[in-house]
């Protein structure tokens, strides 16, 4: 029941196939790694954002220590007075 080595036929894909094979295994492992790259960047995106807010938070206290308690349109700059029923809601 010994076969000798040369005696196992061993049945392989076409080139063809193994080529094809090989790049969706390829392009599955680059997908994979894609994501990981942005998963990272997403960790320090998300890790940055208290800090953002923080420093727009100490922005905002030196604009209000120039100019009072205001609201400022965020497009052109404006300044508008806040009704002081408004502020009252607020407090």
């Amino acid at each position: 029941m010994n076969k000798k080595v040369e005696d196992i036929k061993v049945e392989k894909i076409t080139d063809e196939q193994l080529k094809e094979l090989q790049g969706h295994v390829n392009t599955i492992n680059n997908a994979q790694l894609q994501l990981g790259q942005l998963e990272s960047q997403k960790h320090g995106v998300v890790n940055a954002i208290p800090q953002l807010q923080v420093k727009l938070k100490e922005f905002q206290e030196k604009l209000e220590e120039e100019y009072g308690k205001v609201s400022i349109n965020i497009q052109d700059g404006t300044i508008q007075e806040i009704p002081e029923a408004d502020e009252q809601a607020n407090t």
